[in-house]
């Protein structure tokens, strides 16, 4: 590890045979926490190249649990994360505003490193439980139209980092590979970012692999559409600046959209959300990304026709029966087993 992180202080990169085997030895646990955290320090110093990205992301996903939810063809909401905004739980409302309108969703998710509440934390808070159970994951699919990948799960050999993250408590690389290593591997995918940087290597990423996508990146920051100002949106076919007005909305501040001190007030302000319950800025936070989220599924629509989808799904309380449905089939898989 030494040579190693010679090199990465002389701004040198790594190839993507050598991105993975490091990644795969750091996950056996050859390195002690003291070089693990030098190492993912080292790249919030540069831009991490597009092979290195590849060969974590390989190295990541030979040492995962699959599972093949293809007959769904799911698509994934998911933010890097890594913006250390502390907004509200954003992707995953947005999730279940799509799975409350018919669209099957796979969500991969994990607890938070640089903000109070991930979406397994908040999920967890709410006593959705976790589970491989490929049956259970489908069933959940099929009659709550979403299901949870709790990364821990799914990606046993990160236990090894997770507690180096957790001390460290910014972003790394591995915010980075989040939306990239979802087990399932949808081929739609709508996903955050928090650099522009982060979203170019996205999008050839994902035009090389044949994804249907949208990448979202607000220029103040957010891995997400805020409406606290600009949002570049990059799609298959076209890449935009928009701004809120844009879409006939008002620019909001970044403390309407925060997502409270603790997990027990993430976990408030969600359910408040979702029962329809939320304020102006905090539904059309959720109602605009889910907007571009349904239109990355079905390119076809208008963002007008999609945004109103959306409403429907929250205000008709169809995203809430979403979350209940997948709460009652998780609680019954727990009592059974």
């Amino acid at each position: 590890m030494k040579e190693i992180l010679e090199n990465l202080y002389q701004h040198k990169t790594l190839s993507k045979l050598e991105a993975k085997s490091i990644l795969i030895d750091i996950t056996k646990g050859i390195y002690n926490e003291y070089q693990i955290a030098s190492f993912l320090t080292a790249f919030l110093m540069r831009n991490i190249t597009l092979d290195e990205i590849k060969g974590f992301r390989e190295g990541l996903l030979e040492q995962s649990i699959k599972i093949d939810l293809s007959e769904y063809n799911p698509i994934e909401v998911c933010g890097t994360g890594g913006d250390s905004k502390n907004t509200f739980n954003i992707s995953t409302l947005t999730a279940f505003v799509l799975a409350g309108a018919k669209i099957p969703v796979a969500k991969h998710g994990n607890y938070g490193v640089s903000s109070v509440s991930g979406s397994s934390n908040v999920l967890e808070q709410l006593n959705i439980k976790f589970t491989t159970d490929a049956n259970i994951l489908k069933k959940c699919l099929k009659e709550a139209s979403i299901c949870f990948l709790h990364a821990p799960l799914f990606h046993p050999a990160m236990k090894t980092v997770a507690p180096v993250r957790k001390a460290l408590g910014v972003k790394t690389f591995f915010n980075m590979l989040g939306p990239l290593v979802n087990p399932a591997q949808p081929k739609v995918q709508y996903v955050g970012v928090f650099s522009l940087e982060l979203a170019r290597i996205y999008c050839y990423l994902f035009q090389t692999e044949n994804i249907q996508f949208t990448i979202v990146h607000s220029l103040d920051g957010f891995d997400e559409v805020s409406l606290t100002g600009s949002c570049k949106v990059i799609n298959n076919l076209e890449e935009n600046i928009y701004h809120p007005e844009d879409w006939k909305l008002n620019t909001i501040h970044l403390k309407e959209i925060d997502g409270g001190s603790t997990v027990e007030k993430a976990a408030e302000i969600f359910m408040n959300i979702l029962k329809g319950k939320g304020s102006t800025a905090q539904n059309n936070v959720v109602l605009v990304n889910s907007a571009f989220a349904i239109q990355t599924y079905f390119p076809k629509i208008n963002f007008y026709d999609a945004f109103d989808l959306a409403k429907e799904s929250l205000f008709h309380l169809k995203a809430l029966k979403s979350f209940q449905i997948l709460k009652e089939i998780t609680y019954e898989y727990l009592r059974a087993n």
